[in-house]
C-alpha cells in the first residue's frame, strides 16, 4: 500500500512561494497605478499550466541575469495572487471575494489554461454567487459571451432570465444588451414573457441603438420614413423571434400595427390572416408560443420536456403547440439525490396509479434516459402486469439536447409495466425493457415495447419521478 503526503507537499511549496529566495521568474502583472511584480519558479509554472509551459519557451520570453522577465498587464494583481496560490498550493479560497474579482479569476483562469481552477470558479458562481448573479446578468453574458468555455454559466444566465425576465426588461441595463446576447434570449422557446411585452421591449431597445431615435426622438408620429427603414434595419434579426400569434387583436391594432413598415411583408401578411382566421399555414414563417410546461428538472432542459409532452399526446416531437395546450405541470414527487436512490426509496415515493414520468441520468455516459406510464407503476393486489395502451420510454444524449433522440412506444399493452408490488425492482417497464434495480438502470428487450431503445447496464447519477398535470 501507497502512503501519501501530499499535505505536506503543499506546505512546503507554500514556502517556497512565500520565500522565492531561489526564483528565475518575474511577472509584471497589472497596470499603473495598479501593478506588482510576482517571483516565482518556472518549472512549477510550466508544471500546472499548459500556458506558462508554452509562452516560457525560448522564443516568447526575455531574460536578465538568468531571471525570466514576463507581462501580464491584462490581470488584476488580486486575482493573479490567488492563481499564483493555486498553482503552488492547489487551494483557493472564494468565500471572501467579490463577484467581479471571481469573474475576473474565471478570466483569467480560462486564459492560462488551468482547466480545474476554471471549472471550480464557474460552479462557485452558479452554486455560491446565485444573488450576485441575477443583478449582474449583463454584465456577465458581456464579459462571457465570446468564451466558448463558459458554456455551463452562459446558460445558466440565460436559463434564469428565462425563468423570470421581468427584473431584467425592466432595468435600464435591458437597453444595452449585445443584440446577440439578445437574439439568444428571444429565440428561447422557454422566456416567460407575454409576447407583447417581448414586442414593446424590443422596440424600446431598438429606438436605443438606431441613430436619429432613443430619447430625442421617441415620439414615432414624427419619425420619417428614413427613420422607420433605419429601426428596421436595426432589428431585422430579431423581428422574427416574436411569437406574433401569441399577441390580441387588441394589441395588434394598438402596439404592433403602428409599426407595420418594419415588420417583414410575408409576416405581417401572415399575422393579419391568423387574426382573421385564427390559423396559420402549415409551413408558417411566424414561430409557434413558447412552451409554458412547468418542470424543475436537474435532469433535462424545457425544450426536452416540450417533446416529452408532444410524445404523451402521441404528437411528431417537434410538432408545434397553441398556447392554451402548454399547460402542462410535472410535480417532482422523487429525486434519488433527496431521497435515496434504491427500490425502496422509489416505492415509497411513487406508489400511486396516477400519470407519472421517471427521468434518469447515468454515470459515465452522456445518455439521459426515461419513462412514462399513464397508470402508475404499482397495484398492491393486482396482476403481475398493469395494462396501458399509451406507456412509452425513451431516451436523449444529454450534450446534444433532442439530437439522437429514442423513442419506443408499448406494443403489447397487456404487458405494458411489471408492478413490482413484491419491490424486487423500483420500476420495470414491460418485462426488463427499461428496470431499476438499486441503484443501477438497465435495458434490455422483451418484445412487448419497439426495438428503439440502445443502451446496456448503468450506475445511475440522478433520478427523477414527476406526477403529471
Amino acid at each position: 500500500m501507497t502512503s501519501k503526503f501530499y499535505s505536506n507537499i503543499s506546505k512546503a511549496l507554500a514556502i517556497m512561494l512565500n520565500d522565492s529566495d531561489d526564483y528565475n521568474v518575474i511577472i509584471q502583472v497589472g497596470e499603473n497605478p495598479n501593478m506588482k511584480e510576482f517571483r516565482a519558479h518556472s518549472n512549477i509554472l510550466k508544471a500546472r499550466s499548459p500556458y506558462f509551459k508554452g509562452a516560457f519557451s525560448d522564443g516568447w520570453i526575455d531574460k536578465k541575469d538568468n531571471v525570466i522577465e514576463f507581462k501580464k498587464p491584462n490581470i488584476d494583481p488580486d486575482v493573479f495572487e490567488i492563481i499564483l496560490k493555486y498553482i503552488y498550493t492547489g487551494e483557493v479560497n472564494l468565500d471572501e471575494q467579490s463577484g467581479e474579482n471571481i469573474i475576473k479569476l474565471l478570466i483569467a483562469s480560462d486564459e492560462l489554461l488551468l482547466e480545474e481552477l476554471f471549472e471550480h470558479v464557474q460552479d462557485h458562481l452558479i452554486e455560491k454567487q446565485t444573488s450576485w448573479v441575477k443583478r449582474h446578468y449583463v454584465f456577465i453574458l458581456h464579459t462571457i459571451y465570446k468564451l466558448s468555455s463558459c458554456k455551463k454559466l452562459h446558460e445558466h444566465c440565460l436559463e434564469s432570465i428565462c425563468a423570470n425576465p421581468r427584473p431584467l426588461i425592466t432595468s435600464k441595463d435591458f437597453i444595452t444588451l449585445d443584440e446577440d446576447i439578445l437574439y439568444d434570449l428571444l429565440k428561447r422557446d422557454d422566456l416567460k414573457i407575454e409576447e407583447i411585452d417581448a414586442w414593446e421591449n424590443l422596440i424600446k431597445w431598438g429606438m436605443q441603438h438606431t441613430p436619429g431615435l432613443g430619447n430625442k426622438n421617441n415620439n414615432k408620429t414624427k419619425w420619417t420614413t428614413r427613420n422607420f427603414e433605419a429601426l428596421k434595419k436595426t432589428l431585422s434579426k430579431l423581428i422574427p423571434l416574436i411569437r406574433f400569434s401569441e399577441i390580441s387583436s387588441s394589441d395588434f391594432y394598438d402596439k404592433v400595427r403602428p409599426f407595420k413598415t418594419i415588420i417583414p411583408n410575408n409576416i405581417y401578411e401572415e399575422l393579419v390572416g391568423f387574426l382573421m382566421k385564427n390559423t396559420l399555414p402549415k409551413k408558417s414563417v411566424i414561430l409557434p408560443p413558447r412552451i409554458r410546461i412547468q418542470i424543475e428538472s436537474k435532469i433535462i432542459k424545457q425544450r426536452q420536456a416540450f417533446i416529452i409532452t408532444n410524445w404523451i399526446e402521441k404528437k411528431d416531437a417537434n410538432a408545434s403547440r397553441k398556447k392554451e395546450e402548454t399547460t402542462y405541470k410535472y410535480i417532482l414527487i422523487y429525486r434519488g439525490s433527496r431521497d435515496g436512490i434504491d427500490n425502496q426509496s422509489f416505492e415509497d415515493q411513487c406508489i400511486m396509479d396516477e400519470p407519472t414520468l421517471v427521468l434518469i441520468k447515468c454515470q459515465n455516459s452522456n445518455k439521459i434516459y426515461g419513462g412514462y406510464t399513464p397508470v402508475g407503476f404499482y397495484e398492491e393486489y393486482g396482476e403481475e402486469f398493469i395494462y396501458s395502451k399509451d406507456s412509452f420510454i425513451f431516451s436523449f444524449e444529454e450534450n446534444e439536447g433532442t439530437q439522437n433522440m429514442e423513442l419506443s412506444r408499448v406494443k403489447s399493452y397487456d404487458h405494458a409495466i411489471f408492478n413490482v408490488y413484491n419491490n424486487d425492482y423500483g420500476f420495470n417497464f414491460g418485462d426488463h425493457d427499461l428496470y431499476m434495480q438499486d441503484e443501477n438502470l438497465y435495458i434490455g428487450y422483451s418484445g412487448y415495447y419497439e426495438d428503439n431503445l440502445s443502451g446496456n447496464d448503468y450506475e445511475i447519477e440522478e433520478i427523477e419521478a414527476y406526477r403529471i398535470e
